[in-house]
């Protein structure tokens, strides 16, 4: 869905019509022009001067992980550091928690910037002459803490990343993984109720990048902070966020959850990227759940056949609506061919069975069964039915959705 989607939840940061134009004049004609509608290049080729937002506009609501991806030049990071006004905008409104932040300024912002949010970057941006826990507290430090206060705040967030045995090391005795949760430890010392982070994984190696991930979703689960997150890699947007924005030339492209941006591209510009990632780690079960239609225990096996028409399969469910077997076509023909009329004799007991927000991938191995799969919920009432055919079908859809677009050049 192009535009402005905004999820369930109460929200926490709003970009309204948000413009930032660079050069010595921006709300000249350069502004102007991009009011008219005209792109990037076409601003800065007649202006001189650098949109690095177009019209944003996003909310974020409180306890989401919400991702801005795109590549260099989108303008993601000037969206992110328009949030805690380390960019001034050219027009429009930023809101945090109802407050006009770039109206906010000098000793205001920065008691705003304390004590509302905390920033992990690219680098780390540690102190080489302060230890871990030092670096941790640093920022309770500037708000004149006391130094047991804040070492025991310090401690409590170096343990939510695994670093408190670290607290009295020095930053170059650790790696560069390690160096990055504590970042993200100093983040977190001041619970603030938003973090910020800017491509924070991006300098990591990939499999500590994993990692760090999913440290990250971890920490969510049991703090449940408002996560506003840049990055330029879709395989990490889509893996951490709640929702993704994905931007181009200072604009929005498109909003959605994971799914929707994988399965819904909007333009052949997020198509083209979404050709390349894993589409079976993304897209959940629930994409292509079959219909709710259980077979009666009670039914003979002629009329079960009957029941089945053309699936492949159907379930058999006990008064509690939980799944006691499966009848496909082929077992059922064989029971009555063998002279049976008994719906019993042709059930099989050896099903699989997965959760509606279990991913593809998860479920390869079991529809490699070539058998329906029960879906259920978590008291074990079946939901649906998964069909190993559909994954592969939704698959070559996702891969050929491409084709339905005029294809756009990476500018």
């Amino acid at each position: 869905m192009v535009g402005e989607q905004v999820a369930h939840g109460e929200e926490l940061i709003r970009l309204n019509e948000v413009y930032k134009i660079f050069g010595p004049q921006p709300r000249g004609r350069a502004f102007d022009l991009a009011r008219q509608g005209l792109g990037k290049n076409e601003v800065q080729r007649l202006s001189g001067h650098v949109m690095g937002l177009d019209n944003v506009n996003f909310s974020v609501n409180k306890g989401e992980i919400f991702v801005v991806m795109g590549l260099s030049g989108s303008g993601k990071s000037t969206a992110i550091r328009t949030v805690n006004k380390l960019h001034d905008i050219t027009h429009g409104e930023v809101f945090v928690d109802g407050v006009d932040v770039q109206e906010l300024a000098g000793p205001d912002l920065q008691a705003f910037r304390r004590e509302k949010m905390g920033m992990v970057f690219q680098h780390f941006a540690l102190f080489p002459h302060r230890n871990i826990i030092d670096n941790t507290g640093y920022g309770l430090k500037v708000q004149k803490m006391a130094k047991h206060e804040r070492d025991a705040a310090s401690m409590k967030a170096l343990s939510l990343v695994g670093l408190e045995a670290y607290a009295d090391s020095m930053p170059n005795q650790l790696s560069g993984g390690m160096q990055q949760r504590v970042g993200l430890a100093r983040a977190l010392a001041s619970d603030p109720d938003i973090l910020l982070m800017d491509e924070a994984f991006s300098a990591l190696d990939p499999l500590i990048r994993r990692q760090m991930q999913d440290e990250l979703m971890d920490i969510q689960d049991e703090l449940q902070k408002t996560i506003l997150f840049i990055t330029h890699d879709l395989n990490e947007a889509l893996r951490v966020g709640n929702r993704v924005c994905i931007m181009k030339d200072g604009a929005v492209v498109q909003i959605g959850t994971p799914e929707e941006i994988l399965t819904q591209p909007a333009t052949g510009y997020v198509a083209e990227f979404v050709q390349d990632v894993d589409q079976g780690r993304v897209i959940q079960v629930h994409e292509i759940m079959g219909a709710l239609d259980p077979l009666d225990a009670k039914l003979s096996l002629d009329d079960a056949i009957k029941a089945l028409g053309s699936r492949p399969g159907a379930f058999v469910v006990d008064e509690s609506g939980k799944p006691t077997g499966l009848l496909t076509r082929d077992d059922a023909t064989r029971a009555e061919s063998m002279g049976s009329s008994d719906l019993s004799a042709a059930l099989r007991t050896d099903f699989e069975v997965t959760a509606k927000t279990a991913t593809l991938n998860e479920n390869y191995q079991a529809a490699g069964r070539g058998l329906p799969i029960a879906i259920v919920d978590a008291k074990g009432v079946l939901e649906g039915t998964l069909d190993p055919r559909e994954i592969l079908e939704e698959m070559g859809r996702v891969e050929t959705l491409i084709d339905g677009f005029e294809r756009e050049v990476f500018m």
